[in-house]
This record gives structure tokens, C-alpha cells and sequence, in this order.
């Protein structure tokens, strides 16, 4: 008999020996005065047992079966022998019962039974360090978290390695990813773009300080001292007049951080299951399974009802704002040099006061270069490189013709016709010196 039921027959004695009411009993136990009167009835005829539960040693009515239990833990061990359940834990292994097996065991069910056959080690909770807690913004749209997550996201079955760049909203957790095979500045304007056109323009943005989206100062050590130029994506956010908020700590963006930590667990075991390979593989299981999956089954109501997002203004030219800028100087034969190529600007489009102008050049997402002057979008045509000429190359000094093998004899004779031209020439000289005849030439 426990505490509990000790102290109920204590107060059923109570009103047995009339010192309270039933109503008084039932109002002190928690019960109805119809209930007391039952259970008096029972200690007639059964004693202080009556107050003891009867299904007590009993199995419960909502206990699985037994060849429920003998199944599941088959079928996880077939699966784990099999290495394609070898790392997932009893959440994902339940609902993977449910959907392909027809199995409904609850995760804490299939918990026990997985650490009771020795399938299954208990984890401890890590002890981490407390950070100040800071309550979701109110609207969805209001604040946004924005970062990279780089992982073995196809376990070696692709040799290019992925990255998977994620949005997702701190209101509602809606989220919103691409994978993609370089955490570039395009790659990351082409998901803004994307968001852009799906939902509208958010209030702000919360990324790290990665130099995608800050850049430090020279001549201050502090990152957020003043004089720091932005990046491309920072310049995009000021002109979609988008504010942009810098995390100081990984636990600081830690609605992104859970984003991705589920991603490497239940998004990788997805692609393995769908046996992708490449990247287009990849984001057609992202955008068709299981991001609508996240968007179901994670999300939670906002706060506030409405919605913060901004439409974006019929002026806006979304492929000039998300582009690479630079400036320039365009020369006085209508030209600008970017990226080792030459550009130049079509007749029309000249004006006066463009030569030897500052400019700004972008180089959008498409490829195409245009320039910017005086509120101005110029489309630029690369000039084309000279062809090479056909010139004949000219040895600088011939060849020599091979030397013919001779005999000795021939060697022999040819010194001696030598030795004779020499005594010829040197008898053919006058027999005064030559100093004498250059004083006296007509003697």
C-alpha cells in the first residue's frame, strides 16, 4: 500500500467514525462524495484493500503487443546491419516505423525498448555555458537569421562538396535554403533574390561577421569601428533600405544554428535515402520534401498576427541592386577596363561628360556588366581581342651545311694547296715597305 493510499483510508475511517462529512472526504481527496460512498461500500465487504487500485499488478490496457515490440526491434536491427539506420536515434526511427512499416510506437516507447535489448546507449545532457535568453520578435518578417552551414551533406557520394545556405525567420522559424557549390557573394545574393520575390522585403537580417558581410577596417582592430567599407551584400541590404545586425556569438543566432544541427541529422539521411548524388538532386529533395516538411512541422505562430514583410517598389531593379559594384574611371576613347577585359559603351548611349568620369561598374548575376553614371544603367559590350597575324618567322642566323668527312690524304693535300696560295700572295707584294710607298707613290 502506498503513501497515497494510506492517507485515503485514513480519511474514509474518518467518516466511517462520523468525525467529517462525506462531502468534507471528498472535498479533502479530490474525489466526489458519490465516489466516497463507493469506495465505504467496498471496505465493508473487502477491508482496507478496498482503497487499493485493482488494476494494480495488472497489465495495462493500453500496453503494446508483445509481437509489436519483437517487430520493431527486428526491423531496426535489420536496418542498422544494413547501414541505412546505423546513426538514427529512436524520434527518426519511430517515424520511419510509422511511414514505411506501419508500426505505431511513440519515440519514448521505442526508446526504452531500443535501451532495454542494447540497441540504444542513454546520452547524458551536456552541460553548456548559460546565455541570456532573448525572446522571438513579435511579426513574422521582422528578423531574419542568415548563415552557412558546411557539411559532408552527400556522405562522399558526390566529389564536390556542398554548402547549404539557409534563412529562416525568428518569429515562426519559416526557413527558406539552397544548396550550393561555393559560400560565395553570388550564391548568397541569388538566395536573397529568391527570398526577395517569394515573401518581400524583411526589416532586418541576422548574420556573423563573416567578411561576406563586414569587412575591417585597416586602421582599427575593433570590427565595428567606424570606416569599415561594405561588402556587396551589406551595399544591396542600404539600398533595399534593409538593416543589417551582426551576431557577436554562435549563440547569439542560435535559431539558425538548431536549423542546421536537424539538417545534419534528418536532412542527410534523406538524401541518402533518395540516393542523391549531385546538387540538382540535392535541392529538388530540399525544396520538395523536406523543406515543406520544416515549414509543417516546426513552425510556430507568431506573437502578433501580420505580417512585416515590405512589397518591393515597382522601381527597384533587382538585378542591378544584388550585383557586384565597383568603381571605375571610363577613358576618353569611351572604354573601361574590369575583370582583364576591355568594355566599351554603344554609340547611343554616349553622352557629354562621360570621358574621364568616375563610375561604378556591376557585373550582375547573369554574367552582363553594365555602368553606372548619374542615376544612369549602361549596358557594356567586351571588346574584342585582335586576332593574331599570320607572320613567317625568319631564322636569325642560317644554318651551317654538315661538314663532310675526309680522309687523311685529302687533309693532306688540301694543307698543301694552302701552303702554295700563301706563297703566292705574299710574292705578289712590293719589295719596299709600305710606309715608304705611301710617302713616295710615284717612285
Amino acid at each position: 500500500m502506498s503513501g497515497r493510499d494510506r492517507d485515503r483510508l485514513k480519511v474514509l475511517h474518518e467518516v466511517r467514525r462520523r468525525h467529517i462529512t462525506q462531502q468534507q472526504a471528498g472535498a479533502e481527496l479530490g474525489i466526489s462524495s458519490r465516489w466516497v460512498r463507493a469506495l465505504l461500500k467496498r471496505m465493508k465487504f473487502e477491508g482496507d484493500r478496498a482503497v487499493v487500485h485493482r488494476l494494480r499488478g495488472r497489465p495495462s490496457n493500453r500496453k503494446l503487443p508483445a509481437w509489436m515490440k519483437q517487430r520493431a526491434l527486428m526491423l531496426f536491427r535489420q536496418h542498422k546491419q544494413a547501414k541505412q539506420w546505423h546513426d538514427y536515434g529512436p524520434t527518426l526511427a519511430a517515424e520511419e516505423l510509422v511511414s514505411e512499416h506501419g508500426l505505431k510506437v511513440g519515440k519514448e516507447t521505442l526508446r526504452k525498448w531500443l535501451t532495454e535489448a542494447g540497441l540504444w546507449k542513454v546520452r547524458r545532457a551536456r552541460v553548456e555555458r548559460v546565455h541570456s535568453w532573448r525572446a522571438r520578435r513579435a511579426r513574422w518578417g521582422e528578423l531574419l537569421q542568415w548563415d552557412t552551414s558546411e557539411h559532408d551533406w552527400l556522405e562522399g557520394r558526390s566529389r564536390e562538396a556542398l554548402y547549404l545556405i539557409a534563412m529562416i525567420d525568428d518569429a515562426s522559424s519559416r526557413a527558406l535554403a539552397r544548396f550550393v557549390r561555393h559560400d560565395s557573394t553570388e550564391e548568397n545574393l541569388r538566395l536573397l533574390r529568391s527570398y526577395l520575390e517569394k515573401y518581400g522585403r524583411p526589416l532586418a537580417f541576422y548574420t556573423d561577421k563573416a567578411s561576406l558581410f563586414q569587412t575591417a577596417p585597416k586602421a582599427a582592430h575593433h570590427r565595428d569601428a567606424p570606416g569599415a567599407q561594405p561588402t556587396q551584400i551589406g551595399r544591396a541590404l542600404a539600398e533595399l533600405n534593409i538593416e543589417w545586425i551582426a551576431a557577436h556569438s554562435p549563440q547569439a543566432k542560435g535559431r539558425i544554428e538548431r536549423f542546421f544541427g536537424t539538417a545534419q541529422d534528418r536532412l542527410v539521411k534523406g538524401l541518402r535515402k533518395v540516393r542523391a548524388h549531385t546538387v540538382e538532386e540535392a535541392n529538388a529533395y530540399l525544396e520538395k520534401i523536406y523543406l515543406p516538411m520544416w515549414n509543417q512541422r516546426f513552425i510556430c505562430e507568431p506573437r502578433q498576427a501580420g505580417d512585416a514583410h515590405r512589397a518591393l517598389d515597382t522601381k527597384t531593379d533587382l538585378d542591378s541592386v544584388l550585383s557586384r559594384v565597383e568603381p571605375r574611371t571610363l577613358a576618353q576613347d569611351y572604354t573601361v577596363r574590369w575583370q582583364a577585359g576591355v568594355y566599351q559603351i554603344h554609340r547611343p548611349d554616349i553622352s557629354g561628360g562621360m570621358r574621364g568620369a568616375r563610375v561604378a561598374i556591376e557585373q550582375r548575376l547573369d554574367g552582363s556588366v553594365w555602368m553606372r553614371w548619374q542615376k544612369r544603367r549602361i549596358p557594356l559590350e567586351r571588346c574584342l581581342a585582335p586576332s593574331p597575324k599570320n607572320y613567317q618567322v625568319v631564322p636569325l642566323a642560317l644554318p651551317l651545311p654538315a661538314k663532310a668527312k675526309c680522309s687523311a690524304e685529302e687533309r693532306a693535300q688540301r694543307h698543301m694547296e694552302a701552303q702554295r696560295r700563301s706563297a703566292a700572295i705574299f710574292q705578289s707584294l712590293p719589295s719596299r715597305p709600305l710606309w715608304q710607298i705611301l710617302r713616295d707613290p710615284s717612285s
